[in-house]
């Protein structure tokens, strides 16, 4: 019974690991995509550099840099080395960038 009970804790722990990975990764449907894109060619920002930052998924942006509203998507960009990122606002990682 012992063998049984570990079995399924371990199960379990796998599992609140699998769904802890899955939270992180963030998909941009294709439509928010569009209209990111869309609305970043019509209202185009002035590139900045933030040294020390690494533009890819996961790297967060220090506070001092300007997040800019895309109106109906939940994400914010900004152009970094001439490259327009999408960042989550409420933790401030990137989850795209748009080549």
């Amino acid at each position: 019974m012992k063998m049984h009970l570990t079995n399924v804790a371990a199960g379990l722990l796998l599992l609140a690991g699998v769904g802890a990975t899955a939270a992180q990764d963030v998909v941009i449907e294709p439509e928010q995509e569009t209209i990111i894109k869309e609305y970043v060619h019509k209202q185009p920002l002035a590139s900045i550099e933030i040294p020390g930052v690494k533009l890819s998924v996961g790297s967060v942006l220090p506070d001092t840099v300007e997040l800019h509203e895309v109106p109906n998507v939940k994400y914010r960009y900004v152009v970094v080395d001439n490259q327009t990122v999408v960042v989550d606002p409420g933790t401030r990682k990137i989850v795209k960038v748009i080549q």
